[in-house]
């Protein structure tokens, strides 16, 4: 079964815009698994632009919901991860002046402290997982830095479907290190700018049994509602 993780980061965004209480991430992250989520995801950035210390300790603490929290290497956020200790990790790129996450992880750059910073997670049974691109040598190194899960990053495909431009190879591309992942023994997840045209192409991909959606569940639940783009998601996901 196919699993829905949905990102509420730009619940904490809107918030942030007033500088007050409302609306509140931890309620948000009780209220999506109400609706159907399988689990949250939340990303403490070293700017704490949206998601903040409290948000990830109180969504963390709560028992009613799955947290996937990603973070960079940096290593003060690393400690913070280990005490708060959420169900999962995603270890993600991290640049202050991006807007968003613009790509995968430099695997060969950071090889060492990738496998160290596993090592300690998978030492207080934190499943871990990688944020990559689509590359055949990234889903190798991957398994040889001990990862439970690698996240492919989908922001390519998803804008060449979006402009209505030709997507196969990056389409096959996905595919073939999705089942070498799966060769592998490593948990296939997608992320990053998916929408549903892209989750139901990407769905078709057997061994994808994650999709962490955030910016167009909560941009389009201001037209449609939250629990009404959930249940769209979670529809094209079972297909």
């Amino acid at each position: 079964m196919k699993k829905l993780g949905v990102n509420i980061d730009h619940i904490a965004t809107v918030r942030n815009a007033r500088g007050e209480h409302h609306p509140d991430p931890y309620y948000a992250a009780l209220q999506v698994v109400k609706m159907g989520a399988d689990s949250v995801t939340i990303h403490l950035r070293e700017d704490r632009r949206h998601i903040n210390d409290l948000d990830a300790k109180k969504i963390c603490k709560s028992k009613k919901v799955l947290v996937n929290l990603e973070i960079s290497m940096n290593d003060q956020i690393v400690k913070n991860a280990l005490k708060i200790k959420p169900d999962y990790i995603c270890f993600v790129p991290e640049n202050r002046k991006e807007v968003t996450t613009e790509g995968g992880l430099n695997l060969i750059k950071n090889k060492k402290k990738i496998k160290n910073i596993i090592e300690k997670f998978k030492k207080n049974k934190i499943r871990t997982s990688l944020f990559i691109n689509p590359s055949i040598r990234d889903i190798r190194m991957s398994k040889e830095l001990n990862a439970d899960c690698i996240e492919i990053h989908t922001g390519k495909i998803s804008n060449l479907i979006k402009s209505k431009k030709r997507y196969n190879v990056e389409l096959d591309r996905i595919k073939k290190c999705s089942k070498l992942a799966k060769k592998l023994n490593l948990e296939v997840h997608a992320g990053h700018g998916l929408d549903y045209k892209t989750t139901k192409i990407l769905c078709k991909i057997k061994e994808i049994k994650e999709f962490n959606i955030g910016h167009f569940i909560i941009g389009e639940s201001i037209f449609f509602g939250l629990s009404s783009v959930i249940k769209n998601f979670k529809k094209i996901i079972k297909n």
